[in-house]
């Protein structure tokens, strides 16, 4: 009997094709709040002007999943991760992030995530979950939250901890003139 090798999770350019728009497009009105979206043509905008980069998570040749984030320096920031829907519970965001961790090794990895510490949040069980997630794939709590607009966010990462100056420069090389300005995005304490 043929023992089959399993192959490892692939992490491929997303490619602007209409499929991959309208697959990306739907994953993220599905698993991001509307207060934590930004327009998906100004996400698109700033990679291709090499501000950002999206990248999808393929098992074998399956589309599992799909991540945004904005490398400044030493800096890996993730915007956006998430799995297929239909995936979810399977394994694969795990094997997915490590993988993407893995493959950054050189850079500070770090993310922003709903504080399950908030005793009166109506998802605290879904916070708690996610929590335990980012820890089981190797993130650790890091000192400060994130501020993003009007949403608060505790931040988890590995590879060390990111400084507020840090956080600021990175998002408003993001941004960009004017529009550093017109968001208020900082780390707070």
């Amino acid at each position: 009997k043929k023992i089959k090798k399993k192959k490892k999770m692939e992490i491929r350019k997303v490619e602007n094709t209409e499929e991959e728009d309208k697959r990306i497009l739907e994953l993220y009105y599905e698993a991001f709040p509307e207060d934590e979206r930004a327009p998906y043509n100004k996400l698109k905008k700033n990679v291709a002007k090499g501000k950002a980069e999206q990248w999808n998570f393929f098992d074998e040749d399956k589309w599992v999943g799909w991540i945004y984030l904005v490398r400044h320096k030493d800096l890996a920031y993730i915007f956006y991760f998430a799995i297929d829907a239909k995936l979810r519970g399977q394994g694969y965001g795990t094997k997915a992030l490590k993988t993407f961790i893995e493959k950054n090794k050189d850079y500070r990895v770090f993310l922003g995530l709903e504080d399950w510490r908030e005793e009166d949040a109506e998802n605290k069980e879904q916070r708690i979950k996610r929590y335990h997630f980012y820890k089981n794939c190797g993130l650790e709590v890091l000192p400060h939250r994130l501020k993003e607009v009007s949403n608060i966010f505790a931040i988890m990462g590995v590879g060390g901890s990111v400084e507020p100056a840090e956080y600021k420069e990175m998002i408003d090389n993001y941004f960009g003139w004017p529009l550093k300005y017109f968001f208020d995005m900082r780390m707070i304490d």
